[in-house]
This record gives C-alpha cells, sequence and structure tokens, in this order.
C-alpha cells in the first residue's frame, strides 16, 4: 500500500511534524505514520468532524468547497486537507513548525493521495 510511504514522506519534508493520518468519510484511519499514539487518533476523528461542518456551512451558503484548514493551538498546530471520496489528510505538528509550509506539503501528498484513491 503506497499510501504509507506517501505519508512518511510528508512527514520527513515538514519540519516539526509529528503524525500524518489519512481518515475515511467516517473518521476511521486508513492509514497513518509518524506518532500514532490515541491521543493524535483522537486529534485526526474530531478534527474530521470540524472539516465536515464547515464544509456544510461553506455549501449552505454556496461559498465553494473547503480544501483546507489549519487550526493553532497551544502545542502545536493541525492541518486538515479534503480528498476524493470523503477521504482527508490530517497532519499534526508541534510549535516549532511552519503551518503554510506545512500546508504546502500536504498539497502535494494530496495530489498523490487521490492519484492512489
Amino acid at each position: 500500500m503506497p499510501y504509507r510511504r506517501i505519508l512518511e514522506t510528508l512527514l520527513a519534508r515538514v519540519a516539526g511534524a509529528r503524525t500524518a493520518l489519512l481518515l475515511d468519510v467516517w473518521g476511521e484511519i486508513v492509514v497513518g505514520a509518524g506518532d500514532l499514539g490515541e491521543r493524535q487518533r483522537l486529534i485526526g476523528a474530531y478534527h474530521g468532524i470540524s472539516l465536515g461542518m464547515a464544509s456544510r456551512t461553506a455549501g449552505r451558503f454556496d461559498a465553494g468547497d473547503v480544501r483546507s484548514l489549519v487550526w493553532r493551538h497551544d502545542d502545536g498546530s493541525v492541518v486538515l486537507t479534503t480528498l476524493k471520496d470523503g477521504y482527508y489528510l490530517v497532519l499534526s505538528l508541534d510549535r516549532r513548525a511552519l503551518p503554510a509550509v506545512a500546508a504546502r506539503h500536504c498539497q502535494d501528498a494530496c495530489v498523490r493521495l487521490d492519484e492512489e484513491l
């Protein structure tokens, strides 16, 4: 399965990246790389709920598709990026990571993941 290699490459390219997760439409982890502890899994699932809410809200207001979201918090950041068929990518970052750089690398990873899905 090439998904793990894509996620591992993403982690290697983003300084300060902790975890990369590929989740399905129900928030279940398909594959992950990096720190795969319970906290990281919960972050992925809960942020997926937020991504779904943001997408539905954008749809109600005819604002276009939500492609990426970035959350900053005390311990770092989380970058979410949508994929085809309801899948999404979650990249968890520590404080030293640059979210804009991470978001750009997520876009590259999403192109590759979409090709494989």
